[in-house]
C-alpha cells in the first residue's frame, strides 16, 4: 500500500531524493505503477492543492510540489507505458501565448496532466500562432492549453485559435473557450 503522508511530506519538503526513494522503494514492494501514481503522488498533489486553496501555501510552494512529483513521475511512466492496461488519455500541446513569458501556472497544468496520463508537448513560452499550428499538424493532439498571465497578451489567444483552425484544416481539435476570471 501507498503511504500518500509520507509521499505528501517529500513533495511539500520539496524533497526530490526522498520522493524517488519512495517511489522506487514502492516499484521495489510490486506495488503496481498507476497505483503508486494515482494513489501516491496524485494524492499527495491533491492535499497539497487543497492547502493552496486554503492560502495555507503559496505558488511557488505548489509549483516546486509539482517538479518534485515530476521526478516520481520519470521513474514511473517506463512502466506505465509498459502496462497493458494503460492508455494514454491523449496528447496535450500547452504554451505560453507570444509577447508573454510567464510559466508557473503552465508549469503546473503540465505536469499535472502528464502524471494524469497525457502526453504533453509543451512548446514553452512567447509561443507563435504559427508554432501552435505547426504542432497541431505535427501531433494531432486532443486538446491545445493556451496560457497567458498579462491581459494585454490574452488577446492572442484569439489569434491562435482563428490560426489553429484557419490552417491545421481537418485536424484542429475542438476547442473550447473558457474566460479568465
Amino acid at each position: 500500500m501507498v503511504d500518500v503522508s509520507a509521499l505528501y511530506k517529500a513533495l511539500r519538503d520539496m524533497n526530490t531524493n526522498e520522493t524517488q526513494a519512495l517511489v522506487q522503494d514502492y516499484l521495489q514492494k510490486d506495488i503496481p505503477a498507476s497505483q503508486v501514481l494515482n494513489g501516491g503522488l496524485i494524492g499527495a498533489m491533491n492535499i497539497i492543492g487543497k492547502e493552496f486553496k486554503a492560502k495555507e501555501l503559496w505558488v511557488p510552494d505548489v509549483l516546486l510540489a509539482a517538479r518534485n512529483m515530476h521526478s516520481g513521475i520519470t521513474l514511473l511512466t517506463p512502466l506505465l507505458q509498459q502496462d497493458r492496461y494503460f492508455s494514454s488519455k491523449g496528447t496535450f500541446v500547452i504554451g505560453t501565448v507570444f509577447g508573454d513569458t510567464h510559466e508557473i501556472g503552465k508549469n503546473i497544468v503540465a505536469i499535472l496532466l502528464e502524471g494524469s496520463g497525457f502526453t504533453v508537448i509543451d512548446l514553452g513560452v512567447n509561443v507563435s500562432a504559427e508554432t501552435f499550428v505547426a504542432a497541431v499538424k505535427k501531433h494531432n493532439p486532443s486538446v491545445v492549453g493556451l496560457s497567458a498571465l498579462l491581459t494585454t497578451t490574452m488577446l492572442e489567444m484569439g489569434n491562435i485559435i482563428k490560426a489553429i483552425h484557419g490552417k491545421a484544416g481537418g485536424g484542429a481539435p475542438k476547442i473550447s473557450w473558457a474566460e479568465p476570471r
